[in-house]
């Protein structure tokens, strides 16, 4: 019988409550004596679907009213997927734990006849609100036209049909989650589309002085997507002015050896940096800053400057 309780504070969606709900079955299956309950909270994300990320203020807009309730201490902990969380938190919670990752990569939903993204035809209509995948696919076909896209994973894959669209690009994470991989078309290894930072990975978000939560948690973090993670969301935070660019990085863990890639670019493709480093994962956070600031010299201060419409960065810096 449940002595003790614990409330987790989610999103409402399908994906959403599935990644809270697998939470939940961890926690109940180790603790016994443990109840869990999710609580679905609204975010401003979920509320505004008629306008593209970009434009309205990126991966805050899902967790700011999740952080709000747990600050309040109507919920315990915040279950995140980690592409959505920003790299700073409110003053009195922190992220505790990354899980293990799901496959990070992004797939393709192709329309029917097309058995490749390659065969799509001159001029395709592609599905996306994401301005980093819109870079990189138009980097390899600057034919495509890029549509909008938002909502669910349902949703935007209902767009398939609805928007006579060629394509629509997704997470296979997510796809996986909710049991839809047999739609997928076709999976895009990091070389060639490179996955959107801490992609495929859960945060377990908690309030710092919460010392019995925190205690029941920690068995959720995941070493190796914890180094990558960290890595790759140095890279953001080294980066980011402000809102949603086409900026990506992506770690792998080799033994004790991070490999960790990043890429800037331009909205249309058309000027794109991309380097790799590899590190010892002790050294994850550092590295991550080092690759921001070597890109930032080769050239990623103009190009983001360009795509924030602001000096945003001092190009006269090393």
């Amino acid at each position: 019988m449940a002595t003790r309780t614990l409330r987790i504070g989610t999103r409402a969606s399908a994906l959403a409550l599935w990644q809270a709900n697998w939470v939940k079955d961890e926690l109940e299956k180790r603790y016994s004596d443990l109840e869990v309950t999710l609580t679905k909270i609204k975010t401003q994300g979920d509320k505004i679907l008629d306008v593209p990320l970009a434009m309205v203020g990126g991966k805050g807009l899902f967790v700011k009213e999740i952080q709000e309730a747990m600050l309040r201490s109507e919920v315990d902990i915040a279950v995140h997927s980690m592409k959505d969380v920003p790299t700073f938190f409110p003053e009195g919670t922190a992220l505790r734990c990354i899980t293990e990752r799901e496959d990070p990569r992004d797939i393709a939903i192709l329309a029917e006849g097309c058995k490749r993204f390659t065969d799509i035809r001159q001029h395709g209509r592609i599905g996306t609100s994401s301005l980093r995948r819109k870079a990189q696919l138009l980097n390899l076909r600057p034919d495509l036209e890029m549509v909008d896209i938002r909502g669910n994973v349902q949703t935007r894959i209902n767009k398939l049909k609805e928007d006579n669209l060629d394509a629509v690009i997704l997470a296979a994470a997510g796809m996986h989650r909710l049991g839809f991989t047999e739609q997928v078309g076709e999976y895009f290894e990091p070389k060639v589309c490179l996955p959107a930072i801490g992609q495929g990975a859960l945060g377990l978000e908690s309030r710092i002085d919460d010392d019995v939560t925190n205690d029941l948690i920690d068995f959720f973090n995941h070493p190796e997507t914890s180094y990558a993670v960290t890595a790759e969301r140095a890279v953001l935070a080294t980066l980011e002015g402000g809102c949603q660019v086409p900026i990506a990085a992506f770690g792998t863990v080799t033994g004790d050896q991070l490999e960790l890639t990043g890429l800037v670019s331009d909205v249309l493709g058309q000027k794109m940096l991309k380097e790799t480093v590899t590190c010892h994962v002790d050294k994850a956070l550092e590295t991550g800053v080092a690759l921001a600031k070597e890109l930032l010299a080769q050239g990623a201060a103009e190009i983001l400057n360009e795509v924030y419409g602001c000096e945003t960065f001092n190009t006269d810096e090393g």
